[in-house]
């Protein structure tokens, strides 16, 4: 299940392009919250210990108790904007969320196991690399896992088939394929096409007439004069 981190957070009074530049310079990354039940507040975390506890989460799904003037707000992380040309983190999105309430959030899937089709020469494929769940904060999965290793070549696992942990139901449909085994693929030659199977071959170059009476001209020579 998702870890639920602790993080310490403060409510950003100033705001504008010059105050966030003096923010990111001091080591703190611009936030903002909002959820259906909590007024948007505008907040700032410190850059390093958000960094570290990104680095350090096995989910994309990363679930924060937010502590905020002596009091806690659980929240998802909605979003983070990385500067990809400089380094570091832009800003960061929470969305609030109730301990008591079920969220929908989309976990990755990973496989286990070897399956039967791939000593066949067989492919394991993910149809959906990631499932849209629904549960409490609490029971949020980092992932979901499913063992593979009793797929034949061109079999698969369906919704219906997956044991999910418990208080965590999936939103896709029971007959949905989620992994399949795929056959092995085999690389055909390409047929000559219709043209190119009746092209006749080229004739052989006829000698120029000159060539001819080139070759003549010894054959004339060795003709024995004649006797007077």
């Amino acid at each position: 299940m998702a870890k639920i981190l602790d993080l310490q957070a403060e409510v950003r009074t100033q705001s504008g392009t010059s105050a966030v530049k003096r923010m990111r310079k001091a080591g703190t990354i611009p936030a903002a919250l909002y959820g259906r039940k909590v007024k948007p507040s505008s907040l700032q975390v410190h850059g390093k210990t958000f960094s570290k506890l990104l680095a350090g989460s096995a989910s994309d799904n990363i679930l924060v108790s937010l502590k905020i003037a002596g009091e806690e707000q659980l929240a998802l992380v909605q979003e983070v904007q990385h500067d990809y040309l400089r380094g570091g983190i832009l800003h960061i999105d929470f969305h609030a969320v109730a301990a008591d309430e079920e969220i929908h959030a989309n976990v990755p899937v990973t496989t286990i196991g070897e399956a039967k089709g791939q000593k066949q020469g067989g492919m394991v494929e993910a149809i959906h690399h990631e499932i849209e769940v629904r549960c409490l904060p609490k029971d949020l999965p980092e992932s979901i896992e499913i063992d593979v290793s009793a797929l034949e070549v061109g079999q698969g696992i369906h919704v219906s088939e997956i044991k999910f942990p418990e208080g965590v139901s999936c939103n896709l449909g029971g007959d949905v394929v989620i992994v399949m085994c795929e056959a092995p693929k085999v690389e055909v030659e390409p047929e000559p096409t219709a043209a190119a199977a009746g092209a006749k071959p080229a004739a052989a170059a006829k000698p120029a007439a000159g060539a001819k009476a080139a070759a003549a001209a010894p054959a004339a020579a060795a003709k024995p004069a004649a006797k007077k």
